[in-house]
């Protein structure tokens, strides 16, 4: 936390977290490897960037939530969104309709 503490303070995101090794492999049981779609990427990232990160993004969603800058019809990738809200705020949609 102290390091991405500092980062948020002087506004620095190390270079090592720049960069992004990505590994190309084969889909199994593909009989043609020509096309794009036969293949799966896999970027792995340094650990210190993911968590940096992760720290950054809660910290834009809890912000996002302080000040309501997401409309109520925003329900995914939100805290305390769950299926049922969803589904309640579809309901009183279409009654409305």
């Amino acid at each position: 936390m102290d390091i991405a503490r500092a980062c948020f303070i002087i506004g620095y995101y190390p270079r090592l977290g720049r960069a992004i090794t990505t590994f190309i492999l084969r889909k199994e049981g593909k009989t043609d490897y020509s096309f794009p779609g036969s293949y799966r990427p896999i970027a792995l990232e340094n650990t210190l960037s993911k968590i940096l990160e992760r720290v950054i993004a809660d910290r834009m969603a809890d912000t996002a939530e302080e000040y309501t800058l997401l409309p109520q019809s925003q329900m995914g990738a939100r805290k305390n969104c769950l299926t049922l809200l969803a589904l309640t705020l579809l309901a009183a949609t279409i009654k409305s309709a």
